[in-house]
């Protein structure tokens, strides 16, 4: 597993009124909790698991262009995830779950090429609206380079039970692409395996 890197992490005890409506943060929740890290689709998964843990919204996110080996400064990275919480309590809670899980996410690679391939066996509220699913449901997050995601992710679908629910068609803002699939857990975790074999393939004969 390829390793993320968490850049910077800070906390805003009580946001201005305005500074919360322009990031949509709801109303009642004024505390925000703000990161960076080098990998944009692990630490969405992270938040994701964050508003499981606290009583948080993921009130922005936002990945930044060109990926976070091009950078605009040191602590800038490949994302930028805000939480909003009503006290300062719920949004370190959450942002600590956020961490922890970024210890166990990560894209994998075959030779030069990453992908990810992780099964969210139960979503939070942030992913649940990605996706368009009710909360609790079951997520194949699967991403990789262009032409590998697009193979990958059609051969996810053949070999799985699962419903296509978001397609992020490349160049994502990272130059890459793939879906969220939802079905069973199993379904999922099959979708996982396929696409990974997919690129996989790629990898190994591009030609």
């Amino acid at each position: 597993m390829i390793a993320v890197k968490v850049l910077a992490v800070r906390y805003l005890n009580a946001a201005t009124d305005a500074m919360c409506k322009a990031l949509g943060a709801p109303e009642g929740y004024p505390c925000l909790g703000l990161l960076t890290t080098d990998c944009d689709d692990a630490t969405y998964i992270a938040l994701d698991e964050a508003t499981k843990a606290s009583q948080v919204q993921v009130c922005y996110s936002h990945s930044f262009y060109a990926g976070a080996a091009n950078a605009s400064a040191p602590y800038a990275g490949e994302v930028i995830g805000i939480l909003a919480g009503p006290t300062p309590g719920a949004v370190r809670s959450g942002m600590e779950a956020a961490l922890e899980a970024l210890n166990h996410i990560g894209f994998d690679s075959v030779g030069d090429v990453p992908f990810l391939a992780h099964t969210v066996s139960r979503c939070g509220s942030f992913l649940a609206k990605e996706a368009g699913v009710q909360e609790g449901s079951a997520l194949a997050y699967l991403i990789a380079p262009p032409l590998e995601s697009m193979y990958a992710l059609d051969g996810a679908l053949k070999a799985s039970d699962t419903v296509l629910c978001k397609l992020y068609s490349p160049p994502s803002e990272t130059n890459f692409g793939g879906g969220l699939l939802t079905g069973t857990q199993a379904a999922c975790s099959a979708a996982c395996a396929a696409f990974a074999q997919g690129v996989r393939e790629v990898a190994e004969r591009p030609l």
